[in-house]
């Protein structure tokens, strides 16, 4: 049976008993049901994890005591960034479980011309934490330790001026090269459009800011296919995937 794994931002491998967080807490108990003598493991996000065990379990809080630090490497050594256009909640839910599993290192969510949605404010702040919720419980799953970076959500223009260096990828499927007529790559950063695709005053603002177009086959893919799709042909060709 595969050993449940929670996120503690406050984990230190020198803790011998450690209250878990709240909302660890209720995944643990509310949700798997868990009792006290249960294993767990336990990770930071910043790359620690420890086996555990289940303590002075109650309805309010529960406590693990830690036995042994895990020495797992399962970071990919291919930097990715995910520019994601902001898509309805749904689809973007699934592309960033999705590109987490894979093993992004970052995600920025932009907002193009044929986005839908309130992207300032309490309803911004709302999305963000939510985010981070899915991007959390996808390392979770995954295995993996070191959370990816969340950006704030970020005009088109201000992130083109923002993400200026290395090897910067847009997806359009207009454009004349392929991901196998490409150099070997030791970070790349991806930008996906929205579910209407992007603008051509777009496409051509990205060209003009240094990204390379790309295309991914002949056939025209949803905003969360297209993401998912490229990020797994990028971590096959230059990542862990391969």
């Amino acid at each position: 049976m595969r050993i449940p794994r929670f996120y503690c931002p406050e984990l230190n491998k020198n803790h011998e008993l450690l209250n878990l967080p709240p909302q660890a807490h209720r995944h643990a108990i509310q949700v798997l049901r868990l009792k006290e003598g249960a294993r767990i493991n336990l990770f930071d996000g910043k790359g620690l994890e420890v086996s555990a065990e289940l303590q002075k379990v109650s309805k309010r809080e529960s406590f693990a005591s830690i036995s042994s630090q895990i020495n797992e490497k399962n970071e990919s050594p291919l930097p990715v960034r995910l520019i994601q256009s902001v898509s309805r909640s749904n689809r973007m839910d699934y592309t960033l479980q999705k590109a987490v599993e894979l093993g992004v290192t970052e995600i920025v969510p932009v907002i193009t011309t044929r986005c839908n949605g309130q992207f300032s404010g309490p309803r911004a702040d709302k999305k963000r934490t939510h985010w981070e919720g899915v991007i959390i419980s996808a390392c979770e799953q995954s295995g993996r330790n070191v959370v990816p970076t969340l950006a704030d959500i970020q005009d088109y223009e201000e992130m083109l001026a923002r993400y200026n260096q290395g090897t910067r990828l847009i997806l359009e499927p207009q454009a004349g090269e392929g991901f196998k007529n490409l150099q070997l790559q030791s970070e790349v950063s991806l930008l996906i459009g929205p579910e209407g695709g992007f603008s051509d005053e777009e496409v051509q603002q990205a060209i003009s800011s240094g990204f390379q177009v790309v295309k991914f086959g002949p056939r025209i893919l949803r905003t969360e296919t297209a993401a998912i799709s490229a990020i797994a042909v990028i971590q096959t060709l230059w990542g862990d995937l391969g």
